[in-house]
């Protein structure tokens, strides 16, 4: 029995289109983990590596991409460490009182908790000036 010639076309055009699919699948895959691990990393290395497993190993070598890649992108790390610092610059701009060491608002004349005297009064202008300051920054008169 012989398999009649536009069967046989019909067969290897469909074996091409799989073919070419399949290949066209591999390198997007690829590419997408070349792209994924170098928002992740900046170690050259473990880039060259990521993209050989998943060239080598097709499906499998991106599962096991998937599975040993880094946790967060370089920006989400950079975003998170930003974060951490306003935080940080937060806490260090808080106020306390000399006297009783409780945190205390930036604009307080008088701690209301030990009734320490935070900022006395310019004589010339009347702002509020801090009690180390021997100039008035507003007027310029020497206090």
């Amino acid at each position: 029995m012989t398999i009649p010639a536009n069967l046989l076309h019909i067969l290897r055009v469909t074996v091409a289109l799989i073919g070419a699919y399949v290949a066209l699948f591999w390198i997007t895959l690829v590419i997408w983990t070349a792209r994924d691990i170098h928002s992740r990393t900046r170690d050259i290395l473990a880039q060259i590596l990521a993209t050989l497993i998943v060239l080598v190993f097709n499906v499998p070598g991106l599962l096991l991409y998937l599975v040993l890649r880094p946790a967060e992108t370089l920006s989400d790390a950079y975003q998170r460490s930003l974060e951490e610092e306003a935080l940080l610059l937060d806490i260090e701009q808080q106020f306390s009182c000399p006297g009783c060491k409780r945190r205390i608002e930036a604009d307080y004349v008088i701690c209301p908790h030990c009734h320490t005297k935070l900022k006395g009064k310019c004589a010339h202008c009347g702002r509020l000036l801090n009690l180390n300051w021997d100039i008035c920054p507003y007027c310029g008169q020497s206090i």
